[in-house]
């Protein structure tokens, strides 16, 4: 299914790396409230800024449970921007936890780029 549908129609995300792909294809559109949304209540900031950055891609390195059975996971990410015209590269452990039958962004890890 594709993120767009979640987005919009507000569809339930099955999986962590689906939710993991559709907030950043929320990023790119600037779809802040779909952000905010779903980012868990413990963590969610009272509101986003949503810079001016050109998103360039996104790449999964790899998925620790998040399964449609599970109750968290882990999606580790690298996501390619540009701001005010220079190349940057967001690589994140992100951790996400399932409540009610919907999963929630709730922290990341930052790793250090080499």
């Amino acid at each position: 299914m594709c993120c767009g549908a979640f987005i919009r129609d507000q569809q339930p995300v099955p999986t962590a790396e689906q939710l993991m792909r559709s907030r950043y294809t929320a990023f790119v559109l600037g779809e802040a409230e779909y952000l905010k949304q779903t980012w868990h209540e413990q963590t969610r900031p009272s509101s986003l800024q949503m810079d001016d950055v050109l998103w360039l891609g996104l790449k999964i390195r790899s998925v620790q449970q998040g399964g449609i059975g599970d109750e968290q996971g882990k999606v580790e990410f690298i996501a390619r921007y540009k701001l005010n015209g220079r190349g940057y590269r967001l690589h994140e452990i992100s951790r996400f936890v399932r409540q009610g039958g919907q999963w929630f962004y709730l922290d990341g890890e930052q790793k250090d780029q080499a």
